[in-house]
């Protein structure tokens, strides 16, 4: 007996779009800090992730845990009808079943569900109205958040009454693991993206650069 495919994460259930948003996020039941401003994201840092602090040039200075780097091995780029002629597959661009990226989601989601808090920031990619990607980013750490409001470009508060849905989420989940027995994984870490769904899943690394590449 083989396995039945697992469902689109994108199937539509009116009901259950009104509490959670189509990243899996279920907004209704976290404390979630929405484009929180710098002294906030400093002060739940220093508040709730251990060792950090503030240099003297008041630089905010925290730890990403064991990856103090990327992981080019660990990155992965679903492979389905849009990208399968157009990306350069090989050791640098690996390819990812759907599957796998679904169970990746699943795990992260879970995850971010269970965190006393969440960060979510909405910002572009990009100066150019017509060119520009709206990004969201949803973290549990208010350093993760923070770096990606220094690398994105903050919108006005008209643009944010106007944001709407975002063209791509980064869903970080990076503190919890990946299960290496999901295939196609070789570490428990991942980073994961899958340009039909505009996401990106990141697991088993605090290393907030893997957001930017």
């Amino acid at each position: 007996m083989t396995k039945s495919p697992a469902p689109s994460i994108y199937k539509h259930d009116p009901e259950l779009e009104a509490s959670v948003g189509k990243d899996g996020i279920d907004y209704t039941h976290v404390h979630l800090l929405r484009n929180a401003s710098v002294a906030k994201l400093y002060e739940d840092a220093l508040r709730y992730e251990y060792g950090t602090s503030i240099s003297s040039a008041g630089a905010l200075v925290t730890s990403s845990g064991k990856k103090t780097g990327r992981s080019p091995k660990d990155k992965r780029i679903v492979e389905e009808n849009s990208t399968s002629e157009d990306i350069w597959w090989g050791p640098v661009n690996t390819k990812m079943t759907e599957h796998a990226f679904l169970i990746n989601h699943e795990r992260a989601v879970d995850y971010l569900n269970t965190r006393e808090r969440l960060y979510v920031f909405d910002g572009y990619a990009g100066w150019d109205p017509k060119y520009r990607l709206k990004i969201r980013v949803v973290c549990a750490r208010a350093y993760h958040c923070l770096f990606m409001r220094n690398m994105l470009i903050r919108p006005t508060d008209e643009e944010l009454k106007n944001y709407g849905e975002p063209d791509f989420t980064i869903l970080n989940a990076g503190a919890f693991p990946a299960n290496r027995y999901t295939t196609g994984m070789t570490s428990t870490t991942s980073v994961s993206i899958n340009f039909k769904l505009r996401q990106m899943v990141i697991l088993g690394t605090e290393y907030a650069g893997e957001m930017k590449k």
